[in-house]
């Protein structure tokens, strides 16, 4: 086996016991029968760091996760001479220096819907968990306390409020297919371009600026790709100008906030409170200011990895390498970069939001 491939995924321990857990680094994405019947040999690894590297000099195909990414950074796509296939075992192709895998050819593809529902209702899912106040409800019964008035003082309907998103692409618009039984006062959204007037009309959604979209929403859910245009995209400067008592959910990317800035806009009121799965870097460490910030819901990374996702980014990341090895085209949907060349122009576009 001269080729090799080359696989970074989180460890799972005991949880690896359950097979549908593709992901993970016990379960390989049930690849290794397809690469090794293909002629490969296939490494798999959780270290991100020191094993990743020395691994690098003769892979071909490298398989990294959102949800446990390995920085393919511009040094060690300089490292892998050899590397010619970044395949995101997921959505969202951040954690590689796509500027640089342009610059030595290497197509990174990902599986583009793998996880759009999955995400989509995670979003509704920690929306409803801030506006009603549900997380100290649930700690009070915890703690074995009963105060129904230090919970009520803070809980409010979703139904009459305004509600908008940054980014309406595949999850931003299923976010908004699935708030609309919620009767929301208005359903806003921003984004570099506009939804056709027949998807727009059918969620009742109007598109606005983002200066407008922030002033306006009482809830802001973030459903934009992670790029030069997007990172610190909510700074100091924009938490002063939001309407203050707001709630914010961030399911995109970490680096999409400013995390000292989120830590203070919480403190002082403006963001009455935060949820999201996506933090900068990951795993976050230990003292990562989120954990312990007041009024928050964060989790792990995990929206897009649902059972049902994994399943699908699993069938998704064999297609791609076998189309690869096939020679043949990859779906338009899946590249990110080929041949030099961005093929996704959502990574690209200054004017996205």
């Amino acid at each position: 086996m001269s080729r090799k491939a080359v696989a970074v995924l989180y460890e799972a321990g005991n949880s690896a016991k359950e097979p549908r857990l593709l992901g993970c680094k016990e379960n390989e994405l049930g690849l290794r029968s397809f690469l090794e019947s293909r002629g490969f040999k296939y490494v798999v690894l959780s270290d991100k760091e020191k094993l990743l590297d020395k691994e690098l000099a003769d892979t071909e195909i490298l398989i990294t996760t959102p949800f446990h990414p390995a920085y393919v950074t511009a040094e060690r796509i300089q490292k892998s001479p050899k590397l010619k296939l970044c395949v995101t075992a997921g959505v969202g192709s951040d954690h590689i220096d796509l500027h640089a895998a342009n610059k030595a050819k290497i197509t990174v593809a990902e599986v583009t819907g793998s996880n759009v529902v999955s995400v989509a209702e995670h979003v509704v899912m920690q929306i409803l968990a801030l506006v009603r106040n549900y997380l100290p409800a649930y700690t009070q019964v915890i703690k074995g306390e009963w105060d129904v008035a230090a919970i009520a003082k803070d809980a409010f309907d979703l139904e009459g409020k305004v509600v908008g998103t940054v980014g309406v692409g595949r999850i931003g618009y299923r976010v908004l297919q699935r708030l609309k039984p919620f009767d929301c006062k208005e359903l806003l959204y921003c984004d570099y371009q506009p939804l056709d007037p027949q998807r727009e009309a059918a969620v009742g959604a109007k598109r606005v600026t983002f200066d407008e979209l922030i002033q306006r929403c009482d809830v802001i859910t973030v459903n934009c790709p992670l790029h030069d245009s997007t990172r610190d995209l909510f700074n100091k400067e924009v938490f002063d100008r939001m309407k203050k008592g707001m709630y914010l959910v961030n399911t995109a990317r970490g680096a999409i906030v400013n995390r000292d800035a989120l830590v203070e806009a919480v403190k002082s009121g403006i963001v009455r409170a935060y949820a999201g799965d996506v933090w900068y870097p990951q795993p976050a460490p230990k003292d990562h200011p989120w954990r312990t910030m007041p009024r928050h819901g964060m989790t792990p990374h995990y929206s897009g990895t649902t059972l049902d996702a994994q399943k699908r980014y699993a069938d998704g990341t064999k297609d791609i390498i076998q189309r690869y090895l096939d020679g043949v085209a990859q779906k338009k949907e899946d590249l990110i970069v080929e041949n030099g060349e961005f093929i996704n122009k959502s990574y690209v576009q200054p004017g996205k939001v």
